[in-house]
Protein backbone atom coordinates (compact mmCIF):
# COMPACT_ATOMS: atom_id res chain seq x y z
CA UNK A 1 0.00 0.00 0.00
CA UNK A 2 0.94 3.75 -1.06
CA UNK A 3 1.39 6.00 1.65
CA UNK A 4 0.93 9.56 1.73
CA UNK A 5 0.77 12.56 4.05
CA UNK A 6 -1.43 14.74 1.47
CA UNK A 7 -3.43 12.94 -1.95
CA UNK A 8 -4.65 15.70 -4.63
CA UNK A 9 -7.01 14.28 -6.62
CA UNK A 10 -6.26 16.43 -10.07
CA UNK A 11 -3.16 18.07 -11.36
CA UNK A 12 -4.92 21.12 -12.75
CA UNK A 13 -4.54 24.90 -12.02
CA UNK A 14 -5.81 24.49 -8.21
CA UNK A 15 -4.23 21.02 -7.68
CA UNK A 16 -0.37 21.94 -8.88
CA UNK A 17 -0.81 25.23 -6.92
CA UNK A 18 -1.69 23.25 -3.75
CA UNK A 19 0.66 20.52 -4.02
CA UNK A 20 3.99 22.52 -4.79
CA UNK A 21 2.98 24.91 -1.60
CA UNK A 22 2.10 21.96 1.23
CA UNK A 23 5.58 20.24 -0.44
CA UNK A 24 7.51 23.17 0.23
CA UNK A 25 5.93 23.28 4.37
CA UNK A 26 7.58 19.50 4.47
CA UNK A 27 4.58 17.54 3.63
CA UNK A 28 4.63 14.46 1.72
CA UNK A 29 2.66 15.03 -1.56
CA UNK A 30 1.08 12.60 -4.32
CA UNK A 31 -1.25 14.14 -6.48
CA UNK A 32 -3.09 11.88 -9.01
CA UNK A 33 -4.89 12.44 -12.41
CA UNK A 34 -7.10 10.59 -14.64
CA UNK A 35 -5.77 12.07 -17.88
CA UNK A 36 -2.53 11.86 -19.73
CA UNK A 37 -1.29 14.93 -19.05
CA UNK A 38 -1.37 17.83 -16.27
CA UNK A 39 -2.65 20.90 -16.79
CA UNK A 40 -4.72 20.67 -19.61
CA UNK A 41 -6.62 23.56 -19.58
CA UNK A 42 -4.37 25.85 -18.06
CA UNK A 43 -2.75 24.86 -22.11
CA UNK A 44 -5.70 25.56 -23.89
CA UNK A 45 -6.58 28.95 -21.92
CA UNK A 46 -6.25 32.24 -23.27
CA UNK A 47 -5.81 31.55 -26.84
CA UNK A 48 -2.60 29.32 -26.09
CA UNK A 49 -1.61 32.02 -23.97
CA UNK A 50 -2.86 31.85 -20.65
CA UNK A 51 -4.37 34.60 -18.65
CA UNK A 52 -3.32 33.66 -15.63
CA UNK A 53 -4.54 36.70 -13.81
CA UNK A 54 -5.83 40.21 -13.32
CA UNK A 55 -4.77 43.16 -11.88
CA UNK A 56 -7.91 43.93 -10.45
CA UNK A 57 -8.78 40.99 -8.77
CA UNK A 58 -11.30 41.29 -6.25
CA UNK A 59 -14.22 39.52 -4.23
CA UNK A 60 -16.92 41.48 -6.46
CA UNK A 61 -15.18 39.28 -9.47
CA UNK A 62 -16.75 36.52 -8.07
CA UNK A 63 -20.26 34.81 -8.31
CA UNK A 64 -21.20 32.45 -5.27
CA UNK A 65 -23.94 31.49 -3.14
CA UNK A 66 -21.81 32.64 -0.20
CA UNK A 67 -20.14 36.11 -1.70
CA UNK A 68 -17.87 36.15 1.60
CA UNK A 69 -16.61 32.82 0.83
CA UNK A 70 -13.76 33.68 -1.44
CA UNK A 71 -12.62 36.62 0.47
CA UNK A 72 -9.93 35.04 2.80
CA UNK A 73 -8.04 32.72 0.50
CA UNK A 74 -8.12 35.80 -2.51
CA UNK A 75 -6.48 38.20 0.68
CA UNK A 76 -3.85 35.14 1.18
CA UNK A 77 -2.47 34.88 -1.87
CA UNK A 78 -3.01 37.67 -4.06
CA UNK A 79 -2.85 38.77 -8.05
CA UNK A 80 0.93 40.25 -6.80
CA UNK A 81 2.37 36.71 -5.37
CA UNK A 82 1.22 34.61 -8.37
CA UNK A 83 3.04 37.92 -10.65
CA UNK A 84 5.92 37.18 -8.47
CA UNK A 85 6.26 33.35 -9.26
CA UNK A 86 5.92 34.47 -12.59
CA UNK A 87 8.97 36.62 -12.50
CA UNK A 88 10.83 34.25 -10.02
CA UNK A 89 10.37 31.65 -13.52
CA UNK A 90 11.19 34.78 -16.03
CA UNK A 91 8.09 34.08 -17.55
CA UNK A 92 7.61 37.17 -20.07
CA UNK A 93 4.13 38.45 -19.85
CA UNK A 94 1.98 41.83 -20.89
CA UNK A 95 -1.46 43.21 -19.86
CA UNK A 96 -3.88 42.79 -22.80
CA UNK A 97 -7.00 44.59 -22.06
CA UNK A 98 -8.75 45.55 -18.62
CA UNK A 99 -6.15 43.86 -16.34
CA UNK A 100 -5.48 40.57 -17.87
CA UNK A 101 -2.34 39.23 -17.58
CA UNK A 102 -0.79 37.08 -20.74
CA UNK A 103 2.05 35.30 -21.65
CA UNK A 104 3.81 36.58 -24.14
CA UNK A 105 4.49 33.29 -25.63
CA UNK A 106 2.34 30.17 -24.68
CA UNK A 107 0.44 29.13 -21.92
CA UNK A 108 3.01 25.83 -21.37
CA UNK A 109 4.72 28.33 -19.73
CA UNK A 110 2.80 28.56 -17.03
CA UNK A 111 2.28 24.91 -16.69
CA UNK A 112 6.56 24.51 -16.74
CA UNK A 113 6.29 27.23 -13.87
CA UNK A 114 3.74 24.78 -11.41
CA UNK A 115 5.74 21.58 -12.32
CA UNK A 116 8.95 23.09 -11.69
CA UNK A 117 7.59 24.38 -7.89
CA UNK A 118 5.85 20.71 -7.37
CA UNK A 119 9.67 19.02 -8.55
CA UNK A 120 11.75 21.33 -6.60
CA UNK A 121 9.40 20.75 -3.63
CA UNK A 122 9.29 16.88 -3.74
CA UNK A 123 5.69 16.74 -4.90
CA UNK A 124 5.11 13.32 -6.96
CA UNK A 125 2.44 13.73 -9.51
CA UNK A 126 1.19 10.65 -10.90
CA UNK A 127 -1.28 10.65 -14.25
CA UNK A 128 -3.20 7.86 -16.09
CA UNK A 129 -4.78 6.83 -13.09
CA UNK A 130 -8.56 6.75 -11.91
CA UNK A 131 -9.40 6.38 -8.27
CA UNK A 132 -12.42 4.17 -7.90
CA UNK A 133 -13.31 4.38 -5.01
CA UNK A 134 -12.84 6.65 -1.30
CA UNK A 135 -12.95 5.53 2.38
CA UNK A 136 -12.69 7.35 5.57
CA UNK A 137 -10.23 5.54 7.58
CA UNK A 138 -9.51 5.87 11.54
CA UNK A 139 -6.24 8.71 10.89
CA UNK A 140 -7.38 9.98 7.05
CA UNK A 141 -8.79 8.12 4.15
CA UNK A 142 -7.87 5.28 1.74
CA UNK A 143 -8.27 4.98 -1.65
CA UNK A 144 -8.41 2.38 -4.05
CA UNK A 145 -6.69 3.47 -7.39
CA UNK A 146 -4.39 2.27 -10.61
CA UNK A 147 -2.08 2.10 -8.47
CA UNK A 148 -3.30 0.02 -5.97
CA UNK A 149 -4.44 1.15 -2.83
CA UNK A 150 -3.50 4.65 -1.62
CA UNK A 151 -3.67 5.82 2.59
CA UNK A 152 -3.40 9.59 3.24
CA UNK A 153 -3.96 11.93 6.32
CA UNK A 154 -5.59 14.82 4.14
CA UNK A 155 -7.56 14.86 1.04
CA UNK A 156 -7.73 17.20 -1.13
CA UNK A 157 -10.10 17.17 -4.02
CA UNK A 158 -9.15 19.59 -7.28
CA UNK A 159 -10.81 18.26 -9.55
CA UNK A 160 -12.68 20.80 -11.50
CA UNK A 161 -16.19 21.33 -12.62
CA UNK A 162 -17.74 20.46 -15.81
CA UNK A 163 -16.76 22.38 -18.33
CA UNK A 164 -14.89 21.07 -21.57
CA UNK A 165 -15.44 17.20 -20.94
CA UNK A 166 -12.77 16.53 -24.03
CA UNK A 167 -10.24 17.35 -21.87
CA UNK A 168 -11.36 15.28 -19.48
CA UNK A 169 -13.78 17.05 -17.12
CA UNK A 170 -16.37 14.69 -15.05
CA UNK A 171 -18.75 15.13 -11.92
CA UNK A 172 -15.72 13.24 -9.84
CA UNK A 173 -15.56 16.02 -7.01
CA UNK A 174 -19.65 16.11 -6.70
CA UNK A 175 -19.35 12.50 -6.56
CA UNK A 176 -16.66 12.63 -3.39
CA UNK A 177 -18.49 15.69 -1.95
CA UNK A 178 -22.39 13.73 -2.55
CA UNK A 179 -20.56 10.62 -0.41
CA UNK A 180 -19.37 12.72 2.14
CA UNK A 181 -22.53 14.31 3.19
CA UNK A 182 -22.06 17.50 0.91
CA UNK A 183 -24.70 19.53 -0.59
CA UNK A 184 -24.40 20.16 -4.12
CA UNK A 185 -25.97 24.10 -5.84
CA UNK A 186 -27.40 23.32 -8.88
CA UNK A 187 -24.48 23.42 -11.75
CA UNK A 188 -24.72 25.05 -15.02
CA UNK A 189 -22.49 26.02 -18.12
CA UNK A 190 -20.78 29.91 -17.40
CA UNK A 191 -18.62 32.30 -19.77
CA UNK A 192 -20.04 30.39 -22.49
CA UNK A 193 -21.48 31.12 -25.90
CA UNK A 194 -25.62 31.82 -26.81
CA UNK A 195 -27.53 30.03 -29.36
CA UNK A 196 -30.24 31.20 -31.75
CA UNK A 197 -32.77 29.48 -33.01
CA UNK A 198 -35.70 33.01 -34.16
CA UNK A 199 -35.09 32.38 -38.20
CA UNK A 200 -34.31 35.97 -38.49
CA UNK A 201 -32.03 36.67 -35.76
CA UNK A 202 -30.33 33.16 -37.06
CA UNK A 203 -29.85 34.50 -40.57
CA UNK A 204 -27.98 37.35 -39.56
CA UNK A 205 -25.48 36.06 -37.18
CA UNK A 206 -25.15 33.37 -40.04
CA UNK A 207 -24.33 35.87 -42.38
CA UNK A 208 -22.35 37.77 -39.95
CA UNK A 209 -20.16 34.83 -38.31
CA UNK A 210 -16.28 35.51 -37.79
CA UNK A 211 -17.65 39.63 -37.10
CA UNK A 212 -16.24 41.42 -34.04
CA UNK A 213 -17.95 44.60 -32.85
CA UNK A 214 -15.87 46.22 -30.20
CA UNK A 215 -16.80 47.61 -26.85
CA UNK A 216 -20.30 46.52 -26.54
CA UNK A 217 -22.54 47.02 -23.56
CA UNK A 218 -24.33 43.77 -22.72
CA UNK A 219 -26.66 43.65 -19.66
CA UNK A 220 -29.01 41.24 -17.86
CA UNK A 221 -30.33 40.92 -14.51
CA UNK A 222 -29.03 43.80 -13.81
CA UNK A 223 -25.46 43.49 -14.65
CA UNK A 224 -23.33 45.08 -17.75
CA UNK A 225 -20.32 44.34 -19.23
CA UNK A 226 -18.28 46.28 -21.99
CA UNK A 227 -16.58 44.44 -24.20
CA UNK A 228 -16.42 42.71 -27.59
CA UNK A 229 -19.35 40.51 -28.78
CA UNK A 230 -18.64 38.11 -31.60
CA UNK A 231 -21.49 36.78 -34.00
CA UNK A 232 -21.07 33.08 -35.13
CA UNK A 233 -23.32 30.67 -37.17
CA UNK A 234 -25.16 29.35 -33.96
CA UNK A 235 -25.27 32.37 -32.37
CA UNK A 236 -22.82 35.06 -30.23
CA UNK A 237 -19.78 35.01 -28.76
CA UNK A 238 -17.10 37.36 -27.45
CA UNK A 239 -15.92 38.28 -24.13
CA UNK A 240 -19.13 40.16 -23.41
CA UNK A 241 -21.50 37.50 -23.81
CA UNK A 242 -19.14 35.29 -22.41
CA UNK A 243 -19.17 37.53 -18.81
CA UNK A 244 -23.09 38.14 -19.11
CA UNK A 245 -23.89 34.51 -19.73
CA UNK A 246 -23.08 33.92 -15.84
CA UNK A 247 -25.91 36.49 -15.20
CA UNK A 248 -28.56 34.36 -17.56
CA UNK A 249 -31.10 32.22 -16.84
CA UNK A 250 -33.10 30.64 -19.62
CA UNK A 251 -36.20 33.02 -20.95
CA UNK A 252 -34.16 36.09 -19.69
CA UNK A 253 -33.70 39.03 -22.40
CA UNK A 254 -30.29 39.82 -23.51
CA UNK A 255 -29.99 44.04 -24.05
CA UNK A 256 -27.02 45.19 -25.93
CA UNK A 257 -25.98 48.52 -27.13
CA UNK A 258 -23.60 48.54 -30.10
CA UNK A 259 -22.37 51.94 -29.57
CA UNK A 260 -22.00 52.57 -26.51
CA UNK A 261 -19.39 55.12 -26.61
CA UNK A 262 -21.57 57.42 -29.40
CA UNK A 263 -24.08 59.61 -28.07
CA UNK A 264 -26.35 57.91 -31.19
CA UNK A 265 -29.21 60.68 -31.38
CA UNK A 266 -26.51 63.41 -31.54
CA UNK A 267 -24.46 61.74 -34.33
CA UNK A 268 -27.30 61.00 -36.11
CA UNK A 269 -28.88 64.97 -35.62
CA UNK A 270 -25.00 65.57 -37.35
CA UNK A 271 -24.77 63.41 -39.86
CA UNK A 272 -28.13 64.96 -41.50
CA UNK A 273 -26.92 68.24 -40.78
CA UNK A 274 -23.90 68.02 -42.85
CA UNK A 275 -24.64 64.92 -44.96
CA UNK A 276 -27.88 64.59 -45.38
CA UNK A 277 -27.46 62.95 -48.49
CA UNK A 278 -25.59 60.01 -47.37
CA UNK A 279 -27.60 56.77 -46.82
CA UNK A 280 -27.97 55.29 -43.63
CA UNK A 281 -25.72 52.04 -44.86
CA UNK A 282 -22.72 54.46 -45.81
CA UNK A 283 -22.83 56.09 -42.60
CA UNK A 284 -22.99 53.19 -40.33
CA UNK A 285 -20.26 51.27 -42.54
CA UNK A 286 -18.16 54.16 -40.85
CA UNK A 287 -19.12 52.39 -37.35
CA UNK A 288 -19.59 48.96 -38.29
CA UNK A 289 -17.98 46.98 -41.30
CA UNK A 290 -20.00 47.23 -44.16
CA UNK A 291 -21.25 43.69 -44.74
CA UNK A 292 -22.72 43.98 -40.97
CA UNK A 293 -24.00 47.95 -41.84
CA UNK A 294 -25.74 46.24 -44.84
CA UNK A 295 -27.36 43.59 -42.79
CA UNK A 296 -28.46 45.56 -40.01
CA UNK A 297 -30.03 48.16 -42.15
CA UNK A 298 -31.78 45.44 -44.24
CA UNK A 299 -33.26 43.41 -40.95
CA UNK A 300 -33.76 46.29 -38.98
CA UNK A 301 -34.72 49.32 -41.02
CA UNK A 302 -35.33 50.94 -44.48
CA UNK A 303 -32.41 52.88 -46.25
CA UNK A 304 -32.31 55.93 -47.58
CA UNK A 305 -30.68 59.36 -47.40
CA UNK A 306 -30.28 60.54 -44.04
CA UNK A 307 -32.22 63.58 -44.76
CA UNK A 308 -35.33 62.00 -45.72
CA UNK A 309 -35.78 60.85 -42.13
CA UNK A 310 -37.81 62.20 -39.63
CA UNK A 311 -36.80 63.11 -36.14
CA UNK A 312 -38.79 60.12 -35.06
CA UNK A 313 -37.42 57.61 -37.13
CA UNK A 314 -33.78 59.11 -36.29
CA UNK A 315 -34.61 58.43 -33.01
CA UNK A 316 -36.49 54.58 -33.88
CA UNK A 317 -32.96 54.28 -35.28
CA UNK A 318 -30.88 55.30 -32.31
CA UNK A 319 -33.06 53.62 -30.01
CA UNK A 320 -32.84 50.21 -31.67
CA UNK A 321 -28.85 50.13 -32.10
CA UNK A 322 -28.51 51.19 -28.01
CA UNK A 323 -31.50 48.87 -27.30
CA UNK A 324 -31.00 45.65 -29.24
CA UNK A 325 -33.08 42.85 -26.99
CA UNK A 326 -32.50 39.29 -27.67
CA UNK A 327 -33.96 36.18 -25.92
CA UNK A 328 -30.98 33.40 -26.67
CA UNK A 329 -32.27 29.69 -27.59
CA UNK A 330 -29.95 28.55 -24.84
CA UNK A 331 -26.29 28.50 -24.36
CA UNK A 332 -23.38 26.22 -26.46
CA UNK A 333 -23.20 24.43 -22.77
CA UNK A 334 -20.65 22.41 -20.78
CA UNK A 335 -18.70 21.44 -24.49
CA UNK A 336 -17.57 25.27 -24.93
CA UNK A 337 -17.87 26.59 -21.05
CA UNK A 338 -14.82 27.98 -19.59
CA UNK A 339 -16.24 27.43 -16.43
CA UNK A 340 -18.92 25.60 -13.98
CA UNK A 341 -21.46 27.78 -12.15
CA UNK A 342 -22.81 26.38 -9.14
CA UNK A 343 -20.88 23.45 -7.22
CA UNK A 344 -20.21 22.37 -3.63
CA UNK A 345 -21.77 24.51 -1.04
CA UNK A 346 -19.44 27.00 0.30
CA UNK A 347 -21.60 27.39 3.30
CA UNK A 348 -20.34 23.26 4.48
CA UNK A 349 -16.55 24.35 3.58
CA UNK A 350 -13.84 26.65 5.82
CA UNK A 351 -13.12 29.04 4.28
CA UNK A 352 -9.64 30.25 5.18
CA UNK A 353 -8.59 26.79 5.24
CA UNK A 354 -10.97 24.93 2.56
CA UNK A 355 -11.44 22.10 5.00
CA UNK A 356 -14.94 20.56 4.62
CA UNK A 357 -16.93 21.33 8.09
CA UNK A 358 -18.66 17.40 7.91
CA UNK A 359 -15.30 15.70 7.37
CA UNK A 360 -11.75 16.72 8.94
CA UNK A 361 -8.80 16.26 6.59
CA UNK A 362 -11.23 16.74 3.36
CA UNK A 363 -10.47 19.88 1.31
CA UNK A 364 -12.08 21.16 -1.66
CA UNK A 365 -10.36 23.90 -3.50
CA UNK A 366 -11.10 25.75 -7.33
CA UNK A 367 -13.61 24.73 -9.75
CA UNK A 368 -15.59 22.50 -7.77
CA UNK A 369 -16.65 24.72 -5.07
CA UNK A 370 -19.75 26.99 -6.02
CA UNK A 371 -16.95 30.27 -6.54
CA UNK A 372 -16.81 31.39 -10.65
CA UNK A 373 -15.05 34.24 -11.56
CA UNK A 374 -15.33 37.01 -14.09
CA UNK A 375 -13.35 36.14 -17.35
CA UNK A 376 -10.18 37.61 -17.33
CA UNK A 377 -8.23 35.71 -15.10
CA UNK A 378 -10.13 35.83 -12.23
CA UNK A 379 -10.65 31.99 -12.61
CA UNK A 380 -6.91 30.98 -12.43
CA UNK A 381 -6.41 33.51 -9.23
CA UNK A 382 -9.28 31.84 -7.78
CA UNK A 383 -7.02 28.77 -8.38
CA UNK A 384 -4.15 29.70 -6.87
CA UNK A 385 -5.43 31.54 -3.90
CA UNK A 386 -7.39 28.25 -3.21
CA UNK A 387 -4.49 25.92 -3.63
CA UNK A 388 -2.24 27.95 -1.66
CA UNK A 389 -5.14 28.57 1.29
CA UNK A 390 -5.49 25.09 1.71
CA UNK A 391 -1.92 23.75 1.60
CA UNK A 392 -1.28 25.82 4.48
CA UNK A 393 -3.34 23.22 6.81
CA UNK A 394 -3.33 19.90 4.69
Amino acid sequence: MLQTEVLIIGAGAAGLMCAATAAARGRKVLVLDHANKAGKKILMSGGGRCNFTNLYCEPANFLSGNPHFCKSALARFTQWDFIGLVAKHGVPYHEKKLGQLFCDHKSSDILELLLAECAESGAEIRLNTAVQSIDKAAQGFLLHTDLGDVACQSLVIASGGLSIPTLGASGFGYQVARQFGHTLLPTRAGLVPFTVTEPQLKALCTELSGTSVEDCRVSCNGQSFVENILFTHRGLSGPAILQISSYWQPGDTLHIDLLPHIDLPEWLATQQRERGNSELKTLLAELFTRKMATLLVDSWFVNKPLKQYTPAELTAIAERLSGWQLVPAGTEGYRTAEVTLGGIDTHEVSSKTLESLKVPGLYFIGEVLDVTGHLGGFNFQWAWASGYAAAQFV
